[in-house]
């Protein structure tokens, strides 16, 4: 699920990025199958030519998150390498609960080498780390050369998403996550039903409020979400706060400005769900109680008019139910007024390599063997998935939809892309910002948490992660 990023001077965010750097989130869970620790057959000797390299401890335990993009393409990438690096064996576990699984092995002192952690109720253990300083320093493997080619393998990464906060968390240049996926996300409709039926698609919160009598004419809600994780809702709410209040709001945001939760950027983009929540037929009934496979399944099914999601979305659900005639729609964000650029929210997700890890020489050769083209492919034809670097979305194209691939073109021509992550907290603080701010927001949904008190209870808590952030000299 759910990290972003952002350029960093000082404290400060740079957030707005548009066509080059094509960044993206974070992926959603779903109900796969529990975890399973699960060694590939490892690679006989002599199987791969020109093997260049031998490894003091040739064994590497890997935990990933198998969510909206599987588990096949870590399956498959693992034996290519293997059978790379002779002799070389790797154990995966992978889980859409992945935290569950790793957070014990972290506490005792025993992580994995190597980790991609995703999904809303996943990503608070990687934001510990950070907090916690626990991550190796990745650096030398971005300044060092690819694996494939020639120049170093920071070259063939996404322009700024490496200085980004997503890569970089403390503003020092050092890179401690590693880029995996990137896609793009927003508001999703049912193409054929809009086409047919003559909908435009609502560039404006105006416009998309309007929409309720359409929808309830067609027998269906406005909108709905993935309930149990209000981190989705993200995906709405960040291109808000910017259409609202541009960079300055963004700053406030994710850089714990207790000001920011009296501001009129925070007043209009909540009100947005507010709103949702109080107007009839506007909120799918059930949301709030569903997770995010049952309620992308109900919208789907015609349940629901527009729901958030990212790129990831068509081949999550490839196997779900729909209404007759469905085809995948994408919007982004609506504006705040017209003439303004419908946005969109992208993101990256991450790899790393704890600082604890018992072998972090392989995990490091590993890490680098993921960004060579053999790997990119592998990717998408195994996940669906695009990885952070120059030329994916072309190299890929045979292996992703045509909605997706549109999508990534439609950035790439100059679609406005936000995205920004929160800074770090002072080490040992008791919170986690990303839950602070989004998991209250089902008691909003659910008309048991008012704007008022829920923006009092943020400006607390913003009050005192300053405070911290002071008291450490962070500030």
């Amino acid at each position: 699920m759910k990290t972003a990023t952002t350029m960093k001077t000082s404290r400060k965010a740079s957030l707005i990025t548009v066509a080059l750097a094509l960044t993206l989130t974070a992926c959603a869970g779903n109900d796969n199958a529990p975890g399973t620790g699960k060694p590939a057959e490892p690679a006989a000797p002599g199987n791969a030519a020109g093997a260049e390299q031998a490894f003091d401890n040739p064994e590497l335990n890997i935990a990933v998150f198998q969510g909206g993009y599987g588990r096949e393409y870590w399956d498959s990438v693992a034996e290519a390498f293997m059978a790379a690096n002779p002799g070389t064996k790797i154990s995966i576990t992978a889980s859409p609960k992945i935290a569950e699984m790793v957070r014990p092995k972290i506490v005792a002192g025993n992580p994995p080498d190597f980790m991609y952690i995703s999904g809303s109720d996943n990503t608070p253990i990687l934001d510990g780390l950070i907090k916690d300083q626990a991550l190796l320093d990745l650096t030398d493997i971005f300044d060092g050369p690819a694996g494939d080619g020639e120049g170093a393998l920071r070259d063939k990464i996404l322009p700024g998403v490496l200085e980004s906060r997503s890569s970089s968390p403390y503003g020092d240049g050092k890179i401690y996550l590693a880029p995996y996926n990137f896609g793009v996300m927003g508001l999703w409709y049912n193409k054929t039903l809009f086409d047919d039926q003559g909908i435009e698609p609502p560039r404006t919160w105006d416009a998309f409020f309007a929409l309720n009598e359409t929808a309830a004419a067609h027998d269906r809600a406005l909108f709905t979400y993935q309930g149990l994780y209000p981190g989705y809702l993200e995906e709405m709410l960040v291109p808000a706060v910017y259409s609202v209040g541009g960079q300055e709001a963004l700053d406030q945001l994710f850089n714990y400005d207790p000001a920011f939760w009296s501001s009129e950027s925070f007043t209009q983009a909540w009100g947005i769900l507010e709103r949702i929540a109080q107007e009839d037929n506007a909120l799918m009934k059930g949301t709030v109680a569903l997770n995010h496979t049952q309620s992308q399944t109900s919208f789907l099914q015609g349940e629901a008019m527009f729901i958030p999601n990212g790129t990831w979305f068509e081949d999550e659900m490839k196997d779900a139910p729909r209404e007759d005639g469905f085809q995948f729609g994408f919007l982004g964000v609506p504006a705040f007024g017209e003439g303004k650029d419908v946005m969109a929210l992208s993101n990256v997700e991450q790899m790393v390599i704890p600082a604890k890890a018992k072998n972090p020489e392989l995990a490091k050769a590993f890490l680098r063997f993921l960004y060579t083209e053999e790997s990119v492919l592998l990717n998408a034809e195994k996940a669906k998935g695009v990885l952070a670097v120059v030329g994916a979305p072309d190299l890929v194209k045979e292996h992703i939809s045509e909605t997706t691939y549109n999508i990534y073109k439609a950035v790439d021509s100059g679609m406005a892309t936000i995205n920004g992550g929160f800074g770090p907290v002072a080490k040992g603080s008791k919170y986690n910002p990303s839950d602070e701010v989004y998991k209250p927001i089902s008691s909003i949904m659910s008309k048991q948490l008012s704007l008022d008190e829920y923006s009092a209870n943020l400006t607390k808590i913003y009050t005192d992660i300053r405070a911290e952030l002071e008291a450490s000299g962070a500030e």
